[in-house]
């Protein structure tokens, strides 16, 4: 299927992109200088471009700082826990970031629609989530949930892609092939969910995603105008010149680069 001619290019993309990703290393900063966390959730409709976006951002940050969650399916000592209880071990210490590739509100999404929670624990976990996400608010976390949208021409042929490249599809599960057909019930859930934990403390952000590149401009830098300023002074390094001779790796023939390492070989 043809794209529509009016999306970004990935020229237009990389650049609007790059200013916005030196924010996010001041951001990291910021957070770092005043002890603060960050969770990021973002949810939404399979192929939406949660990990894409994900990406966007991790992959300027320090990984020692930020952490991106995906869990996997529950284990059956998880099921028997609290809900919330897998997913509070992720939440970040101070100055790290964690971003949640989908979190506790699978409970409201694909575990209600699928039929793998009961419909006692949904309407618990509606009634619960709000209070729990005002404990971390209430606990100096700062929270940030986005839904991002996706219409349901472009979800399947974001599926086609996946099915038809063997790079992509790995994203690709039999929970994934059902859901196609509950899309009418994906969005009568989403529905629900959001007009139950959208709040003061914790209010819900939409974007558009059917673009995913012009999306992940606009929620990164909702993101970023959504804080304070971040401005932190950087850290001066002083990198003096090395005095002695530099040293390099001697081989034993320039043609050939690899060889089984020998102890009496001529590396150094």
């Amino acid at each position: 299927m043809k794209r529509e001619p009016d999306k970004l290019s990935k020229k237009a993309y990389e650049a609007a992109l790059e200013p916005m990703q030196l924010e996010l290393v001041q951001l990291s900063r910021w957070l770092a200088h005043h002890h603060k966390r960050l969770v990021v959730i973002f949810e939404g409709r399979d192929t939406a471009g949660k990990s894409g976006v994900i990406r966007a951002i991790a992959d300027v940050l320090d990984p020692r700082r930020c952490q991106v969650v995906a869990l996997g399916k529950p284990s059956e000592q998880e099921r028997s826990q609290w809900y919330f209880q897998r997913y509070v071990p992720h939440l970040p210490s101070a100055g790290n970031v964690a971003l949640f590739d989908r979190s506790w509100y699978n409970r409201a999404g694909v575990e209600h629609v699928m039929g793998f929670c009961t419909d006692d624990e949904y309407r618990r976990f509606l009634r619960e989530a709000p209070h729990f996400e005002r404990m971390l608010v209430d606990d100096g976390i700062l929270l940030f949930k986005y839904w991002l949208c996706v219409d349901q021409v472009e979800q399947e042929q974001r599926f086609a892609e996946r099915l038809e490249d063997p790079l992509k599809r790995w994203k690709l599960s039999p929970v994934d092939v059902v859901a196609r057909t509950k899309y009418a019930e994906y969005g009568k859930a989403r529905n629900t969910m959001l007009k139950a934990t959208h709040t003061d403390h914790a209010p819900w952000t939409l974007v558009d995603f059917n673009d995913q590149r012009r999306g992940r401009l606009t929620l990164i830098r909702h993101l970023l105008d959504s804080l304070p300023d971040q401005a932190v002074p950087e850290q001066t390094i002083d990198m003096p010149p090395l005095s002695n001779r530099l040293g390099r790796e001697v081989f034993p023939a320039a043609h050939q680069p690899l060889q089984p390492y020998a102890p009496d070989s001529a590396f150094e």
